[in-house]
């Protein structure tokens, strides 16, 4: 790992042991320390630096573009939340009653509750069973004439499953159907190729592994698709003579600033482009390998503890940083309350518990949370 201090860097409580990266990371200090030079800036300044401020979003689209391998940053829209850029595209095709969406039976409800909405113009949903030997088989299996597009998140919040984005999107490529990743669970913690998998649109919010704030997020739209998908938000922001207030006429930006109606979130975007730019520094694959030999170390606790038993299968090569358990004898909420009381910062998911460090959690943290669980002679 490139030489940075990650002590400094994570200035955790060190009565912590904060292992809930899959659901709102803490910030690195120079995120922290970014947003609040924006602020003091603010206050001092007012926006008479706002030049400076759109190099800095120019900075995040740049970053995003780099961490998806995006062609360009024509196709990176920045939003709210992964729910806003799922119903950018959602409600943006042009879907036809008996059309065909597929997702899997564990999607978290932002990648659910958007293609349930559909229904009520004849949309189908099919959900596609996980359980299996082969789940990715089993969602290929689940396409049909009929479908339009597959939904599917790269890494299940609940088990961590991690689906082989590669497979799926040459299923879709090969049946003409779109590819539609939530990647929320892997950006900033495991590889990621849209070119590769073949993914026609890409979303994902910054707050969990690429370690950012809430209320910033990436929408990628393949530049085939930027013109198809209709738009149902407007304003000054997605046009492009944005900045000339006099004019009465307008246009639709080219590129995926379409997709951004209003005022963009600057505060956001300073801390997301900080947060991003020590990931950059470390490197995408240094990152996965420290956190794989987390999760080995993590894996290997559990399984030595008596009362503990794994639900998130560790037999398949692809894995993620989310390892999911249940106690045999402790009912789950009354164990995430001990946790919780013990200050493991974890989360109930998946039905169990789910622990989800990152590249940079110290081994000893893993160990002390595991031995905080009741039952280890």
């Amino acid at each position: 790992m490139k030489r940075i201090d990650l002590k400094s860097e994570f200035p955790l409580d060190p009565e912590l042991c904060y292992l809930n990266h899959a659901a709102v990371a803490p910030w690195p200090r120079r995120a922290a320390e970014a947003v609040a030079r924006f602020a003091q800036d603010n206050a001092r300044r007012g926006a008479t630096d706002y030049e400076r401020w759109l190099e800095t979003e120019q900075s995040l689209r740049q970053r995003l573009a780099r961490l998806i391998n995006a062609p360009s940053t024509r196709s990176i829209a920045l939003q709210k939340n992964t729910s806003e850029g799922l119903s950018a595209i959602a409600w943006g095709l042009d879907w036809h009653p008996g059309d065909c969406v597929v997702i899997t039976d564990q999607e978290f409800p932002s990648n659910r509750i958007v293609w349930e909405s559909l229904q009520r113009l004849g949309v189908q949903v099919v959900e596609a069973g996980l359980e299996s030997a082969d789940p990715e088989q089993t969602i290929i299996d689940a396409m049909d004439g009929n479908t339009r597009l597959l939904a599917v998140s790269s890494v299940q919040y609940g088990t961590g499953l991690t689906l082989d984005l590669v497979r799926l999107g040459q299923a879709c490529r090969e049946r003409g159907v779109l590819f539609c990743v939530d990647a929320i669970q892997s950006l900033g913690a495991l590889p990621f190729d849209v070119s590769l998998c073949h993914a026609d649109f890409v979303v994902a919010d910054g707050h969990k592994w690429m370690l950012g704030p809430e209320g910033i997020a990436l929408l990628y739209v393949a530049e085939t698709h930027l013109e198809r998908l209709q738009l149902h938000q407007f304003g000054w922001h997605m046009v492009r003579e944005r900045g000339n207030y006099d004019i009465k006429t307008w246009n639709i930006a080219t590129d995926a600033k379409r997709f951004e109606c209003g005022s963009p979130n600057m505060l956001g975007i300073h801390g997301l482009d900080a947060s991003l730019a020590l990931l950059e520094e470390i490197g995408g694959e240094q990152i996965q390998a420290e956190l794989m030999t987390r999760v080995g170390a993590l894996e290997q606790q559990l399984r030595d503890h008596p009362q503990l038993e794994l639900i998130t299968v560790t037999d398949r090569p692809l894995r993620s940083g989310i390892l999911t358990f249940r106690h045999r004898t402790m009912a789950t909420p009354a164990l995430f309350k001990h946790l919780r009381d013990q200050q493991v910062v974890c989360a109930p998911r998946g039905g169990g518990i789910r622990f989800s460090p990152h590249f940079y959690t110290p081994l000893d943290v893993l160990e002390r949370a595991v031995n905080l669980i009741p039952g280890k002679e």
